[in-house]
């Protein structure tokens, strides 16, 4: 366990960005991705999209994937 986030690359609308994830988010959010059966960089947008705009993006998919962990508990 690293304990410390790695500045990842996605693409949100067409645009490049990135987001600083521990490994195992990164690892979690690709799961859930390849569960769903869509792209991660899908996934990203739709959490991007449904996020209030005061939170940035590496803490909504962080309590994006503690929701969908807790929910399937």
């Amino acid at each position: 366990m690293s304990g410390r986030p790695v500045k990842r690359s996605l693409t949100l609308k067409g645009h490049r960005t990135s987001v600083s994830l521990e490994d195992e988010f990164w690892r979690a959010f690709r799961n859930i991705a390849q569960e769903k059966d869509i792209p991660i960089n899908v996934l990203a947008s739709e959490i991007d999209v449904a996020r209030d705009p005061e939170t940035g993006l590496a803490s909504a998919i962080r309590v994006y994937i503690l929701n969908w962990y807790q929910d399937k508990a």
